[in-house]
């Protein structure tokens, strides 16, 4: 119920939101222009994901674009605005509407920013990029949690050829995935590179032919949602982010406390009894 009051004050057209399987689908649906970011669709995108948080029928996220697209960055109109006036009345929208999600509560605040509120969410985050992913595009795809790429989808930074800096929080998170060299790489120059190069440098998990790319990002997600604890992905996407900002000491005492309460999960002992029982797990989360 609280879903559907999210996904009706939803702005706008331009995201498409699907369920099933146990999987939501997010899809930026501005086709005709490669998915270019709006304001909107930021409050669009936010809503979505509140929404698949909170639907206990979901246990895995794709974020995709339609057409040939993943995102090709914010729109002209967008940057316009921007270039006139600097900060606007819609960004102060955005801004509001920030305010008043609830996704983040209880993480930590490195976790609740505009775009980094990814790592925040408690169920895996796959960005399935399906074309270009540009500028804020290429941001978008960074904060999900696994990338899987298209053999047609392109990569590129953009903002020093606009005249800006490394945006929202990438100067920090790239070099974390593919190493500080590479990361100025693609920060300074900012140069489009194709997947198979994507691949290489680790910025994408795995490349898939476009003709079937969606049906194998689907096939990892339905894995995914057969054949593991939804618990336990929550735990652990918590300690992997967490620890990215913690010492060795502070990660391994959360993962003492960590397991001692799994031990006593219902969880672990359906991870048990379908492991002896040889027979498909039905994990509950609990």
């Amino acid at each position: 119920m609280a879903g559907d009051i999210l996904l009706a004050k939803m702005p706008t057209n331009d995201l498409i939101y699907d369920v099933a399987d146990g999987i939501a689908t997010l899809t930026l649906n501005r086709p005709d222009k490669l998915n270019a970011w709006t304001r909107d669709m930021e409050i669009a995108v936010r809503a979505a994901m509140e929404a698949a948080e909170g639907d206990e029928g979901v246990r895995v996220i794709i974020l995709t674009g339609a057409g040939r697209g993943f995102c090709a960055g914010a729109d002209m109109s967008l940057l316009s605005e921007l270039a006139a006036n600097g900060a606007t009345s819609s960004a102060a929208r955005v801004l509001a509407h920030e305010k008043q999600s609830r996704l983040g509560e209880g993480s930590r605040p490195d976790y609740r920013g505009t775009y980094s509120y990814f790592p925040s969410i408690k169920k895996p985050v796959i960005a399935a990029i399906n074309g270009p992913a540009v500028g804020l595009g290429f941001i978008l795809a960074l904060y999900c949690d696994l990338r899987f790429a298209s053999d047609q989808a392109k990569f590129g930074t953009a903002f020093s050829r606009r005249g800006l800096i490394a945006e929202y929080g990438v100067a920090w998170i790239l070099p974390r995935l593919i190493g500080p060299a590479n990361a100025l790489d693609l920060l300074l120059s900012a140069r489009i590179i194709d997947a198979e190069e994507a691949s290489r440098m680790g910025l994408v998990n795995r490349v898939f032919p476009a003709a079937a790319f969606m049906e194998n990002v689907r096939a990892y997600a339905l894995e995914l949602v057969k054949s593991v604890s939804p618990r336990s992905m929550a735990v652990i996407k918590k300690q992997v982010y967490y620890g990215l900002l913690e010492s060795l000491e502070e990660a391994a005492a959360s993962a003492e406390k960590e397991i001692l309460e799994s031990l006593c999960c219902e969880d672990f002992k359906e991870g048990v009894a379908h492991f002896v029982e040889k027979r498909a797990p039905r994990f509950t989360g609990r």
